[in-house]
């Protein structure tokens, strides 16, 4: 029971770290919020590695590293599939994506589970983003080609249980990010960008785990993902971090009768990407707060639990003196240099980095089932702050399964949309093709 307490407590105050402080400002809805937070998003290369391709978590505020294992898990937590209870998953997702800024982009994700044993199991899955139709033009405004810009994935992951709770993965992915088709860019032929990178996940399950008086089972997960080589488009440009990323989450799974049962789980996210620095105001060389992010990638990775420059104000240091007979006071020494980082705001930011998303998912008779959640991203991180519904039907083999996010922001690109996933679930796959 200590456990459950202190578990609870330090996610309510990994929240409360996060949201804003109102006892430092208090936000007016209508106000801007500029003036209360220094905005520092962290941009990487090819982000749909990052985007829940699933309607099941997509529906829970994005959270699935700790959810029961399933044909998606690859993309969660490559640990869970040696926990599968289906010899064979299968799943095929699509999400018509960003629909509230344009109309053809899309992310499609072709994903299986093949249990080898009883202990192992192996994944795979292609993740294909297309980003619609692009007309590229001169500086003139020439039209110079029109281009489809694609990105896609294949990944391969495999899993063993090291005991009947416990249990470890491994993913090697492949990525290709095609976005200009060649086009001579300031100069410079651009070219596809092209990296590799591997997961490591850690999988806890107590089936046992009776704490509300009723059978329930808790789960714990660990992932960190996209840990691979940087990413350029070009010969002469610098090279990108692809989004790295440590994801921890919990599931509590509570059967309230032979019928019913209640899903509890949250997910933290933070990327394992330098944060950008504060340069000084007049020397754009000089960093007065955080740290250089051009390193390599181990490092960066370090770095990024340490390095956020927090809120930074310059001010100019005037010194008036009189000079001339009258004594008039003028300026004889301008000193641009002096800057200010304020108390604690360091540490802050590197909790605002932590995303947060949850939700609740009710179940009924492992045949109906309907789940909401919520996803919460600072201000000063990028704003990615919505509501997740969704619902999920089963029939036999196949389960389908939607989800929808409504926004808690304005003119949020997220708006509206939809995810949907087709998925085959077999127990015994020897039994069904006989009965076939």
């Amino acid at each position: 029971m200590k456990k459950k307490h202190l578990l609870f407590s330090s996610a309510i105050a990994v929240v409360l770290a996060i949201l804003p402080n109102r006892y430092q400002c208090q936000i007016d809805p209508d106000e801007d919020p500029t003036q209360f937070f220094q905005l520092n998003t962290i941009t990487t290369a090819v982000p749909f590695l990052m985007i829940g391709p699933d309607s099941r978590s997509g529906a829970l505020g994005d959270a699935g590293v700790a959810l029961s294992p399933d044909a998606n898990s690859l993309h969660w937590n490559p640990a869970k599939m040696a926990f599968s209870d289906s010899e064979l998953d299968v799943s095929l997702c699509y999400t018509p994506w960003l629909r509230a800024l344009v109309d053809d982009m899309n992310l499609a994700y072709l994903s299986g589970v093949n249990k080898l044993n009883r202990k192992q199991a192996l994944g795979y899955a292609l993740r294909y983003f297309s980003l619609g139709n692009i007309t590229f033009t001169d500086e003139q405004g020439q039209t110079i080609r029109d281009f489809q810009p694609a990105e896609f994935s294949l990944d391969v992951g495999f899993s063993q249980k090291f005991s009947d709770k416990f249990s470890g993965g491994v993913t090697g992915r492949f990525i290709h990010s095609n976005l200009t088709g060649g086009v001579t860019v300031v100069g410079a032929e651009s070219k596809p960008g092209i990296s590799v990178a591997a997961d490591l996940g850690l999988f806890y399950t107590n089936k046992r785990a009776n704490w509300f008086g009723g059978k329930g089972m808790f789960n714990w997960g660990m992932n960190i993902s996209n840990i691979g080589s940087k990413m350029s488009y070009t010969a002469t440009a610098a090279r990108d971090f692809i989004p790295g990323n440590l994801r921890l989450g919990a599931a509590y799974k509570m059967q309230i009768d032979d019928y019913n049962a209640l899903t509890f789980t949250f997910d933290l996210n933070k990327l394992l990407v330098p944060t950008q620095p504060i340069y000084h105001e007049y020397d754009i060389s000089t960093i007065v707060s955080g740290f250089d992010p051009n390193v390599g990638v181990a490092t960066g990775i370090v770095q990024s639990f340490y390095d956020a420059p927090g809120v930074v104000t310059f001010t100019d240091s005037i010194n008036l003196q009189p000079v001339g007979p009258e004594g008039a006071m003028v300026d004889v020494y301008h000193d641009p240099s002096e800057y200010t980082v304020e108390q604690g705001s360091v540490f802050r930011e590197e909790l605002r980095e932590i995303n947060i998303g949850g939700g609740l998912e009710y179940g009924f008779m492992d045949v109906f089932s309907f789940r909401t959640g919520y996803f919460f991203e600072h201000y000063s991180k990028g704003n990615r702050q919505f509501i997740a519904m969704g619902a999920g039907l089963k029939y036999t083999v196949f389960n389908i399964d939607l989800s929808y996010i409504i926004s808690t922001t304005q003119q949020n690109p997220l708006a509206n949309t939809l995810r949907f996933t087709l998925s085959l679930q077999f127990s015994d796959l020897e039994e069904f093709l006989k009965e076939d």
